[in-house]
């Protein structure tokens, strides 16, 4: 049992990470590994990824959080097929379901990692904070008003940061924001 609250512990640390989590994905994402993935933000993969979700192969269900996030990314009928089937998907496959957001040369992957790393960190911190209490909050939200109200409270919280001050400014003159997550 206690492999498995690790897991879920994991799971939940990166939902509740205020900074964005990218997987990069080289190779076999099988079962929990796919579903830890699923649980980033973002996922960047070689051609030569493969995901499956194959649990029911052994007899087991699926764990780390899959029947929460799968559904969401691919849909219900899909996830359902995925899941009782087993299939393996190649990188181009789990790209054109979502599961992925780029596949990348495994010769260039390295590279895209950290080009993608680099990106997110000069994301404005604070706000990206926000905007990932708010997607978590959404799955579960229930109706539009509550998830509206939430967005308004983030927005006036954002709005009062000094990297707002900043983003308008770059904007305004032109050029790149320098975030410093204040």
């Amino acid at each position: 049992q206690e492999p498995l609250a690790a897991i879920n512990r994991a799971v939940l640390a990166i939902r509740q990470c205020p900074k964005p989590v990218l997987a990069a994905i080289n190779g076999a994402a099988a079962g929990a590994g796919m579903n830890l993935a699923l649980a980033c933000d973002l996922r960047l993969a070689t051609a030569k990824a493969r995901f499956t979700e194959a649990f029911l192969n052994v007899g087991l269900i699926p764990d780390a959080g899959g029947t929460f996030f799968l559904p969401r990314i691919v849909g219900l009928a899909k996830a359902t097929e995925l899941f009782l089937t087993g299939q393996v998907l190649d990188a181009a496959e789990a790209e054109r379901l979502g599961i992925v957001h780029k596949v990348v040369p495994v010769e260039e992957f390295a590279a895209a990692v950290s080009a993608y790393a680099e990106l997110l960190a000069q994301r404005p911190t604070a706000a990206v904070g926000r905007l990932k209490a708010l997607l978590n909050a959404s799955l579960v939200a229930g109706d539009l008003a509550t998830q509206a109200e939430r967005e308004r409270a983030a927005q006036e919280a954002s709005a009062h940061t000094s990297d707002f001050a900043e983003g308008v400014t770059a904007f305004a003159e032109k050029r790149m924001p320098e975030f410093t997550g204040k």
